[in-house]
């Protein structure tokens, strides 16, 4: 058993890149957007690799040897399943305002057949910018965001700002996102208008925010959420992780993503993709912020148990046992890899290595390992 080159599966959302990922990759654009490039056993899009002359997705390669291909530990976590997804993420225009469920509530929904559900499983995620990237994510204190709102001036969000100054943290954001997200069709287009008006005569970033959200989104009254949740950049490098709970909306920006194996997504607007507002307003947890995470050791510690992530520049070497499954991904340059042969994997290949397998690397460039939490 060796390392095998994965082919991975390109997902073309309306909110992705035509150019980001076939540019660091050294492949000609398609013409057509590239969101995300999943790398993993999920069921809504496995990666493949050739195995004794057969192409076969990476799911079916766990399968049939579960202990050589994740390991003994990671089958009594996890069960017989690679728990974490690793992503290449490359964001155009501003994704849909979301949340992601706690292991207990996406078991507790799935196993009730809530269609929104699509697997049992939680979604913690860590994104690392590798451009400048920018998002959305935790809700601001109630008086900044009634603060913000009351200086648009619009006589129709004026209950909106009664309910951020008296209420209490919880029930102030949900209370708010609930009247946003039930507005009554027939006025959302001029709620919009007004909120285009108004936020072009003010200065700063949150209602330049607004005015891009607005000009994609012109019937939605979540193009107020630049208002109502923290504005984040982070530099090439820096990394953040979203636990469950926390509502987001990534803006733009190229990055590497790697998150708990599942596809729970709910959403509150900002979309063409179905939406559940009160699915979210469930599982939204006003308490909980985003955790900006830097390299320590080149490890992005997180509290997910799901997952790890490593990286490792050039020069660097990366020594690491058998014992667990991992995925490399390089992002940059070139990266020499011996289990036990040599092999080169350059931008934007990647590399499933067996449990049964250590990591022996050499940096010249920029990878990423993933491989499953402490």
């Amino acid at each position: 058993m060796t390392v095998h080159t994965l082919i991975n599966t390109i997902k073309e959302y309306d909110w992705g890149s035509p150019t980001a990922i076939p540019a660091l990759a050294g492949r000609t654009p398609t013409g057509r957007p590239q969101a995300e490039m999943w790398l993993g056993a999920h069921a809504a899009g496995p990666s493949t690799l050739v195995r004794d002359g057969v192409r076969r997705t990476l799911t079916e390669v766990i399968a049939h040897d579960v202990d050589a291909e994740i390991g003994p530990a990671t089958r009594e976590r996890f069960g017989a399943r690679l728990p974490y997804l690793l992503k290449m993420i490359a964001v155009a225009q501003p994704l849909s305002i979301q949340v992601h469920p706690s292991p207990e509530q996406a078991r507790g929904a799935f196993d009730s057949g809530d269609a929104n559900y699509v697997d049992p499983y939680a979604k913690p995620e860590l994104i690392c910018a590798l451009t400048p990237f920018s998002a959305l994510a935790g809700l601001r204190h109630p008086s900044t965001a009634a603060d913000l709102l009351e200086a648009l001036k619009i006589e129709s969000l004026a209950e909106l700002v009664d309910v951020l100054r008296t209420a209490d943290h919880r029930d102030a954001h949900l209370d708010v996102l609930r009247r946003l997200t039930t507005w009554p069709l027939e006025r959302r287009s001029d709620l919009v208008a007004a909120v285009r008006e108004s936020a072009a005569a003010l200065d700063g970033t949150a209602f330049g925010l607004v005015e891009n959200l607005v000009a994609r989104h012109p019937d939605d009254p979540m193009v107020l959420a630049p208002l109502l949740l923290e504005h984040h950049e982070l530099a090439p490098g820096e990394g953040m992780f979203l636990g469950a709970g926390v509502v987001h909306c990534y803006l733009e920006g190229l990055g590497v993503e790697l998150m708990g194996a599942s596809d729970n997504v709910l959403r509150a607007g900002l979309t063409s993709k179905t939406v559940d507002p009160e699915g979210l307003l469930a599982i939204v947890d006003p308490s909980r912020r985003p955790i900006k995470v830097t390299a320590q050791d080149g490890v992005y510690d997180t509290p997910a148990p799901e997952f790890r992530l490593r990286r490792a520049d050039a020069g660097e070497t990366l020594k690491l046992a058998a014992g667990l499954p991992r995925i490399v991904l390089c992002t940059a340059g070139t990266a020499k890899v011996s289990v036990p042969e040599p092999h080169t994997v350059r931008a934007g290949e990647s590399l499933f290595l067996p449990a049964s397998e250590p990591l022996d690397l050499t940096a010249d460039g920029t990878l990423f390992v993933a491989e499953p939490g402490i």
